[in-house]
This record gives C-alpha cells, structure tokens and sequence, in this order.
C-alpha cells in the first residue's frame, strides 16, 4: 500500500472524505448532506486547514481544523462545560481538531496518529482541543497516548445522540 499524508482541499474533495465519515459514524444521507454545508463553511473560516490520507491514490482519512474561536458554534456549546471545571481558558489560543476520520478499513495503521500529529505541529498555538464521543473507544485511547486529558465530560450537542468529552493537550504532541 502506497499510503501519503499531505494537505487536502477540502472543499474540492468533500464528498469523498465525508464518505469516509458516514461509514465511521454510521451516518444516513441526511446528516451527511447537513455535515457538508458545516464543512464547506469551516473551510472558509481563517487559518482552516486539512490533511488527507491516501492509500494507492484513494482517499482513506483525513483531518481538518483551525484556531479556535470563541464565536464560533462549537465553542459556545463547550463553554459552559468548560467553565463548570474551571478549563475555559483552553478555549483561547487553542488549535481546534473538528474532525478526524480514517475509513475502518485502513485503522490501526497509525494513519490517524499521522494525521492528528502532523496537523497540530503546523498549528501556532500552544495547544490543542477537540471533542470526542464520551466513551472508551480506541480514538479516545489515541488521543490520551498524544497527550490529551478530558476537560470536560458528559458534554450534551443539540441533535447528538450520545454525550462527548471535550479533550485537551499541550502542543507538540506526545510521541511514542
């Protein structure tokens, strides 16, 4: 497998890597059609960058994200779980991971590791947050290896059916 990690267009090559995360996550053609607009929009937001994998030309992961903002709609869903354990200063000067995805067949294989690491050394800010479904999973695993711990649990988004933690690490990452 000839697999390459380089920056992504995201807005050219949306439908393929939501692809990717409506297998991940199980998700119908609704909320892929929803998830599309949220990224076309986030693509425009300043300092938005992504990442993509690809295993013999296809794409089978990628990663985006940008600086955060307290502005923006994750950030005000986050906030007051943030604050209730004292950790809303992580959402100032802080590299936001919107989405990571890697297409299950190709996990396991240090490809998210790659993405995520690779993403956040290019970041300027002196950390990074991101939110995760509130439940051991190997994501949760892979981010607690790279250094980051939960801030806040059992953080409820409108429309989401489980409960997600927010998670937070100081930049660069831990390596193995």
């Amino acid at each position: 497998m000839d697999l390459v990690i380089g920056p992504l267009d995201l807005s050219a090559h949306v439908d393929e890597a939501l692809a990717i995360q409506a297998v991940a996550f199980g998700l119908g053609p609704d909320e892929v059609a929803v998830r599309r607009q949220i990224v076309l929009r986030h693509m425009t937001y300043p300092g938005a960058r992504a990442l993509g994998a690809t295993a013999d030309g296809d794409l089978v992961g990628f990663v985006y994200g940008m600086p955060n903002d307290r502005t923006h709609w994750w950030s005000t869903v986050v906030e007051p779980y943030l604050r209730a354990n004292h950790y809303d200063h992580w959402l100032d000067d802080s590299f936001v991971i919107t989405e990571l995805h890697v297409h299950p067949a190709h996990q396991s294989r240090g490809i998210g590791r790659t993405l995520i690491t690779t993403i956040t050394d290019g970041a300027a800010e002196p950390r990074s947050i991101l939110s995760a479904i509130d439940t051991e999973s190997p994501a949760r695993a892979l981010y607690r290896s790279l250094g980051y711990r939960d801030l806040a649990r059992q953080v409820l988004f409108p429309s989401a059916p489980k409960p997600y933690a927010v998670m937070g690490a100081p930049l660069p990452l831990l390596r193995r």
